[in-house]
């Protein structure tokens, strides 16, 4: 779509016509230059580090558009780790054969996140899937799960992927015009906070830790409104994470650690949403 159809009436060319006519120009020691190419369209130039503030600029800019343009008003986060396998799965991660047995065990926890993004989704149906979208990091282990629960139920999701330096793919579940990809963690982090109406967490490693703390931080210190932040597996998470430690150490508030909901079932866990934001369930159609 041109500029000038979604934006009405402009008598300037559009920078999507100037683009093919910068490069149907004939080939010329002038032309071939470096310094002729368009700006926005030469590669080298946008990827120099003086560029960094317009790089953040156009990774916070270009989902924002999308995600607004889709309807999309709110998400459920789903954070957890890659290298959980599915129920039956080859424990593909595993470097020894104590983390071969704990991540099948952990298999469950791939049950458990698909279905509730199975539940997420059907109640976003309401909204014509405006509302508590499915969100993931878009890759393997919990986020396949989270998008694919959205996919069983005929849902659209969001991947938030990021490169890396080793291969790193979108899972096939994750709806392909809500696929993203990021350069900096930072924004991509802020991509999922912004439509965040739940942030669930699964199983998982440093990632996963970042994330859970970085939204704990937020709320606690009033940067962000109080959301659930519904932690899966809780055996898992009491080991993890030891926050009456830190209350009866001081380092946190003694009220700190009720931010956390600890569930082990998707049932569990919608619940806790649904008494959140009193949600009326009876909506869903099946009266």
């Amino acid at each position: 779509m041109s500029g000038r159809k979604r934006d009405g009436w402009n008598p300037l060319p559009h920078s999507s016509e100037d683009l093919p006519r910068a490069r149907s120009v004939p080939s010329t020691p002038q032309t071939e230059a470096p310094a002729y190419r368009l700006a926005w369209a030469d590669e080298d130039f946008m990827t120099q580090r003086d560029l960094r503030p317009v790089r953040l600029q156009l990774e916070l800019l270009k989902p924002e558009m999308l995600l607004t343009e889709y309807g999309i008003a709110s998400t459920v986060i789903m954070f957890g780790g890659a290298r959980i396998p599915e129920p039956g799965g080859e424990a593909w991660a595993a470097k020894n054969e104590t983390q071969k047995k704990n991540l099948t065990e952990l298999s469950v926890i791939y049950a458990e996140a698909r279905r509730f993004a199975q539940l997420c989704s059907e109640h976003a149906r309401l909204s014509d899937f405006q509302e508590f979208v499915v969100v993931t990091g878009g890759g393997p282990g919990v986020m396949e799960a989270g998008n694919r629960g959205a996919h069983d139920v005929g849902a659209p999701s969001i991947g938030l992927n990021i490169v890396l330096p080793h291969e790193q793919a979108p899972n096939v579940y994750v709806t392909p015009d809500l696929c993203f990809n990021f350069h900096y963690f930072a924004i991509r982090k802020m991509h999922f906070i912004m439509r965040a109406k739940a942030v669930t967490v699964f199983p998982g490693g440093f990632g996963t830790m970042d994330e859970v703390f970085e939204t704990l931080t937020l709320i606690q210190t009033g940067r962000m409104e109080r959301v659930p932040v519904i932690l899966f597996g809780k055996s898992f998470w009491e080991k993890a994470i030891n926050t009456q430690f830190l209350a009866e150490q001081g380092t946190i508030s003694p009220d700190d650690p009720d931010l956390i909901t600890y569930v082990d079932t998707a049932d569990e866990a919608w619940a806790e949403i649904v008494r959140f934001y009193k949600l009326d369930e009876t909506e869903n159609g099946d009266e």
